[in-house]
């Protein structure tokens, strides 16, 4: 009988070593389950606030994009306002030669004809070179063959003394400012006699 206790009690040892490993591996998958609910939690808990930082970083470089926008269009707003500004400040000693030339003229200080006439060159001559310094030149086509690019026709004269399509008369002046024409030049052209 004691052989058969031995045996059941083996054989009870048995599964219950059999129970310890099957209980250890369940324990041992417990473990890893909960690890890895606790990584995939702490992963979410990652991910959570690394999107938080994203989302509060993109929010932050939008606002300094949408400053940067409003003060470069303020800065272009203003540039556009104030573009005159330089050609202003040099216009206006000739605006004021001008004024006194007038009171001068009203008040009676300036009566002989001569006089008044060099102020006037005088004026001219500061106005004309602050605009040639800003790149206005004077466009001068007269005895040249018309160019529809600078030249506006008037007129065509028939003549015979000269070929077609040379500019006789300036009626009115043209200007370029630097390469671009401000103003066309109105001018008569020739033409071959009728």
């Amino acid at each position: 009988m004691s052989n058969k206790k031995h045996t059941v009690n083996i054989k009870d040892g048995n599964k219950k070593e059999n129970d310890k490993s099957k209980n250890g591996t369940d324990h041992e998958d417990d473990i890893k389950t909960n690890k890895a609910e606790n990584n995939t939690e702490e992963n979410n808990k990652h991910k959570e606030n690394e999107t938080a930082v994203l989302k509060d970083m993109l929010l932050r470089k939008a606002a300094e994009f949408e400053n940067y926008k409003r003060r470069t269009d303020q800065e272009i707003s203003n540039y556009i306002k104030y573009a005159s500004e330089n050609i202003i400040k040099e216009l206006l000693p000739v605006y004021d030669d001008l004024g006194r030339s007038i009171d001068s003229v009203n008040k009676g200080e300036t009566k002989d004809f001569e006089t008044l006439k060099k102020g006037i060159l005088l004026i001219y001559d500061k106005f004309k070179n602050i605009l040639e310094k800003e790149g206005l030149t004077e466009i001068n086509s007269l005895g040249q063959e018309f160019n529809v690019d600078v030249n506006s026709a008037l007129m065509q004269v028939p003549r015979d003394d000269v070929k077609p399509n040379i500019v006789l008369e300036v009626v009115e002046k043209g200007y370029k400012l630097k390469d671009k024409v401000v103003k066309h030049e109105k001018v008569l052209v020739s033409t071959e006699p009728l």
